[in-house]
C-alpha cells in the first residue's frame, strides 16, 4: 500500500500515505461536504443495515452513515492509522447510538471480519492508495464480509477532472499525467473512472458508477480556499522538484495575494466518482 513516492506528495499520517493526515482529510470533507452527502445518499443504504466504513480516516462519514441506518441499525469501521482510529470513536457522540457503533485498525485488503457480516460496504477516498493488485484484494474482501444482496460503493477522486484558473487549464492534469508514467499515487489517482470495472471483476452484480464535477469558484468560501491552496502548493512543490515545466511559482504560497485561487476569477475543480456494486444472491 506505501508506494516510494507517498511521502513526497505531503500531509502523511503514520501510515507514510500522502494526503491522509486529519487536517488536511478534514479540510478537503469540510470544503466538499455538499458533494460528499450526495455522494453518499445515491449509495442506497437503508435504515436497519449494518455498515462498514473501510478506510473510514478520522471518520466524517460516521454520523451520516449511522443517520441512515437509524436506531436499529449498526455502524462499524475500520483504518490502517491508529491516530484515526481514536479520532472516529470520539466523533460518534451518544445521539448517533454509540452502543451500536465499533471502529477498529485494520487493513481493507485484510478484513478482521466474518463472511456476511454486514448489509454494505461503504469505501471512500482510500482506493486511490492501492494499487491494481490491492485493489483487487479489497473488493474480494469487500465481497467475502457482505451477504447476498448487500451492496459495495466505492468513492474517490478523479484527478483527471482537476483544473485550475486563471493559468493553464491543463496545468495539473499534465503534471499528474507525467508522474502516472511510473506506478504510485499519481497513476492511481487517475484510475478512478475505471472502478466500474473492477467491481465486475471482483464478481458484483448491477454495477452502476457516476462521476460528479466538483466547482469552487471565487471567491472561494474559508474551507475551499483553506483546503485547495494547501493541496495545490504540496503538488506545486513536487512538480518544481522534479522539474516539470509551467506555472507553478504562484501556487508555492498558499496565503500569497498572486495564488491563482485567491484572484477575483479563481477557480478549481475535481471529480469524484462512486462505483456501487450488489452482491450476487445465493442461487
Amino acid at each position: 500500500m506505501l508506494t516510494k513516492d507517498h511521502a513526497s506528495w505531503g500531509h502523511t499520517a503514520s501510515t507514510g500515505l500522502g494526503f491522509t493526515h486529519e487536517d488536511i482529510v478534514d479540510a478537503h470533507f469540510a470544503a466538499c461536504a455538499l458533494q460528499y452527502q450526495a455522494a453518499l445518499d445515491q449509495v442506497g443504504i437503508r435504515s436497519g443495515w449494518h455498515v462498514l466504513d473501510a478506510g473510514c480516516g478520522s471518520g466524517a462519514f460516521l454520523p451520516w452513515l449511522s443517520d441512515l441506518v437509524g436506531p436499529g441499525g449498526r455502524v462499524s469501521a475500520i483504518d490502517l492509522a491508529e491516530e484515526n482510529v481514536e479520532l472516529a470513536a470520539e466523533r460518534m457522540p451518544s445521539s448517533h447510538q454509540r452502543r451500536a457503533f465499533a471502529v477498529r485498525r485494520g487493513d481493507v485488503c485484510e478484513l478482521p471480519y466474518e463472511d456476511d457480516s454486514f448489509d454494505a460496504v461503504w469505501c471512500a477516498n482510500t482506493t486511490q492508495y492501492l494499487d491494481d493488485d490491492e485493489l483487487a484484494r479489497a473488493l474480494q474482501e469487500f465481497r467475502r464480509v457482505v451477504r447476498p444482496g448487500g451492496v459495495v460503493a466505492v468513492k474517490d477522486l478523479d484527478a483527471s477532472l482537476i483544473t485550475v484558473c486563471p493559468g493553464d487549464p491543463f496545468l495539473f492534469t499534465d503534471f499528474f499525467r507525467h508522474a502516472a508514467r511510473t506506478p504510485g499515487y499519481a497513476r492511481q489517482l487517475l484510475r478512478t473512472r475505471r472502478l466500474h470495472t473492477a467491481l465486475r471483476e471482483a464478481g458484483l452484480v448491477s454495477v452502476r458508477q457516476r462521476t460528479m464535477l466538483i466547482e469552487h469558484h471565487a471567491p472561494l468560501g474559508p474551507a475551499a480556499l483553506g483546503f485547495y491552496t494547501q493541496a495545490c502548493a504540496s503538488i506545486a512543490r513536487q512538480a518544481t522538484d522534479k522539474g516539470f515545466p509551467g506555472e507553478w511559482e504562484p501556487f508555492l504560497d498558499p496565503d500569497g495575494v498572486a495564488n491563482p485561487l485567491r484572484r477575483q476569477n479563481g477557480y478549481i475543480s475535481e471529480g469524484n466518482t462512486v462505483a456501487v456494486g450488489m452482491i450476487p444472491a445465493v442461487s
